[in-house]
This record gives C-alpha cells, structure tokens and sequence, in this order.
C-alpha cells in the first residue's frame, strides 16, 4: 500500500494534515467506510481510529466556526417534529434548534450538501450546520428517537422482523386474523417490539381503556408511556399479538400465555413471554422480554459488595444446601439464579431446573416447563429429578409445603437446591418457611445462605452532580458518625443527552445473610423474623436499607433511589 500513491481531499486530508489519522489508514477508511454505507467520520470514531472531539475541532477550525457542545443541549427545546426521523438517521443530522425562519442543524460532517438540501426541503427554512462532535451526535439521535446504536439491529424493517413462534396452540382460529395481519398493524407492532428492545426495558403493556388504548415500556424499573393509538385499533392489536405468540385468538374470556421469538442478528435472538389479561375493556398484553445475555453478565456486574461476592460463591461450592433468593417480581431473582447456575454449569456436573415458565435457554441444563394443567407441577418435577442422579436443582419458586419439603429433603441428601421465595427481606423467608408448615429443624440444618434483592436505577455518570445534605439529615436517613467520617458525597440525578431523567442502567441492592449458627438456634427455637435480623445485624451482614446507603456513599445511585426501593426506614 505504501507503494501506491494515495490521493484525497477535503476533511479527509485535513484530518491526515493534523495527523490524527495516517495517510495509509486514512486511504483503507475511506475504501472500507464506502463498503459498509457509512460516512468516513462515523468509520474513524466508531473504529477508534480518530478521537470525536479532536476530529471536530479540525472540522470546526476548517470551517471557521466554533464547536457545540451537545451535552449542554437542553433535550427540551429540540424541535423533533419539523425534520421526519428517517431524514435525521439517513444523514445522521439532528435539528438543534430554530430560530425565525432558521434551523440550526448538529451535523458531525458539515460538507454533505444533500444532507442540508433535504432538511432545507423537509423543513422549508434556511438550515445552518452546527458542528458536534460524532459520538456525542450518535448518543442524542438514540436519545431523543430511541434509535439503534448497534449494527446488530441494523437489518431491521417495518414489516420484515424474522419471528418464529415456539409454542403451538391447536385451537388458534382463523376468525380476526385478517385484521391482525393488516401491513399497518403489523408495522406498528414491529416498532413497538424493536423500539423496546433499543430502549432497554423490561416488559410491554398494551393496554385498553373506554376511550382510550396506550402502550408503556418499563425502562430501569420505572413505566414509561411511549404510545397511544387510536382505540379502533385495540383488537387488532391483541390479535397481532396473540398471532405472532401463537395464543388462541378467539378467546377472549380467559388469560392466556404464548412465548414470541425474536431474531434480531444471525447469532442473537430476543424472546418475548407475552400473557392476556380480559379487562373490563378489552384484552390488556404483557410482554416480558427474556435477554439471554442478561444471564450471561457475571457475578461482577451484578453489584455485590464483595463481602457478598464471598458469601455467595462459598455457598455456591457446598456440595449440598439450599441457597434462597427472595424479592418482588422484577427485582432481578431469575438473573441471580442464572448466574450461579452458569458458574456451576460444568461438564462433570448434572443440574436439571424446574421453572414456570423457563424463561433463558441454557446450553448444558436440563431444563423443564412447569405445567399444571397437564399435572407437572414443581412437586412432581422434583421428584423426577431426584429419581435422576441431579447434583444441583433449581426450582422456580417455593410456592406451597409439598413443594418446600421435597426441596429441603433433597437439600438434605447430598444435593444443592437453588430456588426463590415472595419475601421482603432473608429473615423473614426463613420464617415464610416455618408458616408453610416445613418443621424449624428442617430448616435449620437445610438452608445455607438467603438473599433479598432489590433493582435501583443508577445515576448517569456524565450529568449526576453533588448535592448538599446536613448530617443531621443523613444520620435521619441511616449513615452512621462512622460513614460522616469518611467526608463521602451524595448525588442527585440531573438528565442529559446519555441518559434518561439522570439514571442510566440498574444495580442490584442485597442482603446476603448466611444461616449462622446463632441464627440456626433462633431458628430451632421458634425465633421470628425481627429475633433472627437482629443476629444477621450481630454477624456483620447489611440489610437491604444498609446496602442501600453503601451504594449512594460509592456515588453509584441516588437517596431518592434506595427511599423508593428499600423504604426510608
């Protein structure tokens, strides 16, 4: 290559001149950027060849124009309706702001003429470019038309989503199907499933009202509003629904649940777990979407504080126990579960799980779907399993005795039970226990470790910003004369281009207390929850509440946060 010679112009020289980028890589980007459809500055930033904000400075200088910042942008006043959002990902160019008859434009490559043309005919106003910086650019589109940073999403078209359907429902009808199947419909539900996906949330709530039908996304543990159609459209969208999770669309009297698998690259698939709800006026869908890769985190991304870490792991290597996890639904129960079962998924180790319904496929577990109308209930799968060899069994939950006595007799018997209970904290899962009515000894010498769970929101790196607290305060809210010592700050959520409302991702807040033989005692002596909290505080183990704080004293999430989730208490 360096024997040819190598000829180009415009930014790209200017950008070489600068030596930001040699002539050689400069040529080979230039080459490769046309071959993947994407504009030269987008193939240097995104491939570390070129720092953003240095590229920009010398696209500002070339020009003779001074460099926004997009992060000081109040998202607010970003006229989003002026410009159609194809325009805006076509040319990667966003409408900042307008002026009179003057729309001020963020473009990271300030010469592309068509790009000016079309907004100058989509707008019909004068449009100026505003140099920004390309990454910083990327992260407000995302931001402000959810769109789709990855490459793995980029195949995605309106009506051409590869969904295969791994449940089947003989008694589907044909009636409704017509209108479910309309391109409209259609087009809308495959927006409204992939927008979720880029958004990162959690569930899907189609919802009917008298008047009225609105979709939400939960996003970090909190419901978001992101659509309502036209209530017309209400039962062609439950049918849609129903179709594509392979549920009965004919009735519409009893709940139903379907499962909808969705292809997103050739080597990742999304899967939905949809449930139908007849309301007073029409059917409300749930979606929950199951990302296997969530169970494929590891422990260290999960947010315990190594203390925990430790606790975990040493009851995740006895060869025989119960180990409990409790919390509310959503609080994150199935991604702990998954991650100890994947570093206990060895070649030499037999682990089968029951689960209602299995929700992460895992290569090289025997996984089974609870069923009860067909009679394979937790109970019954427990027995089978113990009939084949397991040296490790999960069950999905801990629902009622008959359940709870195989788990613990299996726990007894040289096998590690993995399972969840309904509780708000470890004590009182023990003690849910005993109510069941699984005798106190039982549970004494069969449960080796607990853990409550809780999902907090975590404060956006780029924005969050210190907030003064007088210590009376603090030391109202649980910090101790000990943590005042330390001289930590507290941060409050503040919003910008990366984030949404000054959180950006979850973490996990934990009580991890493993069964002392204080608490043992406790146990056997009938103790309640309150008797056996206070000899987990005597141990060293944090509660939810004081785990909490430990997290705002890291900086990691705010107070408003663990109040929400742990209770001022």
């Amino acid at each position: 290559m360096s024997g040819q010679p190598i000829s180009f112009g415009g930014l790209a020289r200017q950008i070489v001149n600068e030596g930001l980028v040699s002539a050689e890589a400069m040529q080979r980007a230039i080459t490769d950027a046309q071959m993947e459809k994407v504009t030269l500055i987008n193939y240097l930033v995104t491939k570390k060849l070129a720092k953003a904000d240095k590229i920009a400075w010398v696209i500002a200088r070339e020009f003779g124009d001074s460099l926004f910042d997009l992060n000081m942008l109040d998202p607010a006043v970003i006229p989003k309706d002026i410009i159609d959002e194809k325009i805006v990902r076509q040319f990667s160019a966003v409408p900042i702001f307008k002026r009179g008859s003057r729309l001020f434009v963020a473009m990271s490559d300030p010469t592309r003429a068509d790009a000016l043309e079309a907004m100058r005919f989509s707008s019909r106003l004068a449009v100026e470019a505003v140099v920004v910086e390309e990454d910083k650019l990327a992260k407000l589109i995302e931001r402000q038309y959810e769109g789709m940073s990855t490459a793995e999403f980029s195949g995605f078209g309106g009506e051409d989503l590869d969904i295969e359907t791994e449940s089947t429902d003989e008694n589907s009808a044909d009636n409704g199907i017509a209108g479910a199947n309309e391109a409209p419909v259609v087009k809308f539900i495959n927006k409204m499933l992939v927008d979720a996906i880029r958004m990162g949330a959690s569930d899907l709530h189609f919802e009917p009202y008298e008047k009225s039908y609105r979709i939400r996304y939960r996003v970090d543990g909190v419901m978001r509003e992101v659509a309502r159609p036209p209530i017309q459209l209400a039962n062609k969208l439950s049918s849609r629904l129903k179709v594509m999770s392979q549920m009965d669309i004919s009735e519409r009297r009893m709940p139903q649940d379907g499962r909808i698998k969705l292809k997103v690259s050739k080597t990742k698939a999304i899967d939905f777990r949809v449930n139908s709800l007849p309301t007073l006026f029409g059917e409300k869908i749930v979606l929950r979407i199951l990302d296997a890769s969530s169970a494929m985190m590891g422990i260290d991304a999960l947010g315990y504080e190594p203390s925990q870490k430790a606790l975990f792991m040493e009851a995740l290597e006895k060869p025989q126990g119960m180990l409990l996890i409790t919390g509310p639904t959503g609080s994150g129960k199935t991604v702990s579960l998954y991650t100890g079962l994947n570093i206990l998924n060895t070649v030499d180790t037999n682990i089968s799980t029951a689960e209602d319904p299995v929700e992460i496929n895992l290569e090289g577990i025997n996984q089974v779907n609870v069923n009860v109308k067909t009679g394979l209930t937790f109970a019954v799968a427990l027995r089978a399993f113990l009939r084949q060899d397991p040296d490790i069994v999960m069950v999905g939950e801990i629902r009622d005795l008959e359940t709870a006595e195989i788990a613990v007799k299996a726990a007894q018997t040289g096998h590690m039970v993995m399972s969840t209970l309904h509780t708000n904290s470890a004590p009182e899962t023990l003690t849910r226990l005993r109510n069941m009515g699984v005798p106190s000894f039982n549970i004494a010498t069969s449960v080796n470790l607990v853990i409550a769970q809780r999902l907090t929101r975590r404060l956006c790196s780029a924005c969050k910003t210190v907030v003064d607290i007088p210590a009376a305060s603090l030391k109202e809210m649980g910090f101790t004369d000990e943590d005042l010592a330390t001289g930590f700050k507290v941060y409050q959520p503040v919003g910008c281009t990366e984030c949404r409302e000054g959180y950006k991702g979850r973490v996990g807040v934990y009580e991890v207390m493993k069964v002392t033989p204080e608490i043992a005692r406790i146990i056997m002596e009938e103790g309640n929850s309150i008797d056996i909290a206070d000899a987990s505080r005597r141990a060293g183990f944090n509660d939810l509440r004081r785990s909490g704080l430990e997290k705002v004293m890291q900086g990691v999430t705010s107070l408003q946060e663990i109040n929400r989730v742990t209770g001022n208490e």
